[in-house]
């Protein structure tokens, strides 16, 4: 008896590290270099992702202020990423990125995306 509830215990340990592990950077986020920086599930430079989205998401925030201007929460962290920025992740600011034409889309999917890693929800 012993034995199989070890066994189970293993095999549901694998299976979360597997589900975390499932999700990949999309390519988008290489494309624009955020992978120097950030990870999914670990600090590199910068926060996690996961570790953003549960800041945000995972608690029900609907805003984010930026420089004192508050905006609804993709919008703000959009400018956060497009503009930079430091303070709310350590000392290590975060660099511009331009928001000229296509890039804003990619910036605000690649948001988007960040924001659906959350582990908790509201």
């Amino acid at each position: 008896m012993k034995s199989i509830i070890v066994s189970m215990a293993a095999t549901a340990a694998i299976m979360i590290a597997g589900n975390t592990l499932a999700v990949d950077m999309p390519p988008l986020a290489k494309e624009l270099n955020c992978v120097a920086c950030h990870a999914i599930d670990h600090k590199v430079v910068g926060p996690a992702w996961r570790d953003v989205a549960n800041r945000y998401t995972g608690k029900g925030v609907t805003t984010y202020t930026y420089r004192g201007k508050e905006y609804p929460l993709i919008e703000g962290l959009v400018m956060k990423v497009s503009k930079g920025g430091s303070g709310n992740w350590g000392s290590m600011p975060m660099p511009a990125n331009d928001l000229a034409g296509a890039k804003r889309a990619k910036i605000e999917e690649l948001v988007r995306f960040e924001q659906s890693l959350a582990t908790t929800h509201p």
